[in-house]
């Protein structure tokens, strides 16, 4: 979540909202705000911690461990009509890359105010797809993986 702190501008510049939420209670995220976050990240986390202690939320994304009584770490795009566009659920030891977030965001705005395709690794800027019966079978033609490598 302090990764996300930091790249937390980059979000809201895009128009992205975060929130961060846990079984914990509110009483916990504010004890962790003040004895832990506040002391990686200036001021504590940007963006609201809420809590789940019944993993209702947690259930709903298929990520409430009903054993443990806790939500799997998991990051969920949510577009502004309420759809599910991304999501990621790695084990808990994995961490996870804010920048692929940022970037993702940034593919799914484009994608939803264009409707072309944004390749793997697509940044701002670099090339697009245009869906439709003239790409068939041309993918090709138009785009080269290796160049996203770059």
């Amino acid at each position: 979540m302090t990764a996300v702190a930091v790249k937390y501008n980059e979000l809201q510049d895009a128009d992205a909202e975060v929130l961060a939420i846990s079984t914990d209670s509110h009483f916990v995220h504010k004890v962790w705000q003040e004895e832990e976050l506040s002391k990686m990240i200036e001021g504590g986390l940007p963006f609201p911690m809420l809590a789940d202690p019944g993993g209702d939320i947690g259930k709903m994304y298929n990520v409430y461990d009903a054993e443990n009584g806790i939500n799997i770490r998991g990051k969920f795009v949510i577009d502004p009509d309420g759809v599910l566009q991304a999501m990621e659920i790695l084990n808990e030891p994995t961490g996870r890359n804010v920048e692929e977030l940022v970037r993702q965001v940034r593919a799914l705005q484009h994608t939803s105010n264009t409707c072309e395709a944004t390749p793997a690794g697509w940044q701002p800027g670099k090339k697009t797809l245009t869906p439709g019966e003239d790409l068939v079978g041309k993918v090709h033609e138009e785009w080269d993986p290796e160049e996203e490598l770059e």
